[in-house]
């Protein structure tokens, strides 16, 4: 069952070595994350799933203690996946070690890093845009059936159109799109969640919406409740930071 779940953007310019000389313009958005990442801790879960955007048009799984890197954005930065010494009997370190993070999961590393995450043991899995509403919402109750008390740390971005010189370019639909998005995550409203237009969101560059519903279907019965912990666009991209417990 799901217990709580963190809500976090993944631009890797959370990582300050990769933001550089800019990396003081996101420190109240690292500060909610952090904030969120407690939420979490205090849920004692028995299992943390990450779930972020990935290439895929499906789904692909990450055991702990895979690993991810920032070297692609120019710094010498790298991470893993919880402790290696946590991975289950049925995951070898072989496995662990042919995968490597997408860069979703790598921020989400860097986070449980940052915040020196020493509660249950971590898996990632990494959701491909293309994937239907249907099928993430199925995902999400897979995620959470069992007794057992699962915590939901959920990467994502929201548009990416919401100035001139955002990465998608301006598109007046973003506004209301972003706040529809906050409202909902803000609320922990479920329903609202998994209805999100796939195709919208796709338009709008918005990398979140496949995660966010893994989280509406694990969410279904669970009965949590939201807090809003930040929105806002820098850069032109909205980052929004919510807690569901």
């Amino acid at each position: 069952m799901l217990v709580a779940a963190a809500v976090c953007p993944c631009p890797p310019l959370l990582v300050p070595e990769v933001a550089a000389g800019a990396a003081a313009e996101l420190d109240v958005l690292r500060a909610a994350c952090t904030d969120a990442l407690g939420v979490l801790a205090a849920a004692r879960p028995d299992r943390l799933v990450v779930v972020g955007p990935a290439e895929q048009s499906g789904r692909g799984t990450h055991p702990t203690g895979t690993r991810g890197t920032f070297h692609g954005f120019g710094v010498d930065v790298d991470v893993q996946l919880g402790r290696a010494e946590d991975a289950g009997a049925d995951v070898s370190a072989p496995e662990a070690a042919r995968r490597t993070l997408p860069p979703s999961l790598a921020v989400a590393a860097w986070l449980l890093r940052r915040t020196a995450w020493s509660g249950a043991p971590i898996e990632g899995l990494g959701v491909g845009e293309p994937l239907a509403a249907e099928r993430c919402i199925e995902v999400g109750r897979e995620i959470a059936a069992g007794a057992e008390r699962v915590a939901l740390l959920v990467m994502g971005d929201a548009s990416a159109c919401r100035t001139l010189k955002a990465p998608g370019y301006l598109d007046e639909r973003a506004a209301p799109f972003d706040a529809e998005v906050a409202r909902a995550l803000g609320a922990a409203d479920v329903a609202a969640v998994e209805e999100l237009d796939a195709e919208l969101a796709y338009e709008l560059k918005a990398s979140g919406r496949a995660p966010w519903q893994v989280l509406a279907g694990a969410a279904e019965g669970a009965d949590l409740a939201g807090a809003l912990l930040y929105e806002d666009a820098p850069y032109g991209v909205g980052y929004v930071v919510a807690t569901w417990s």
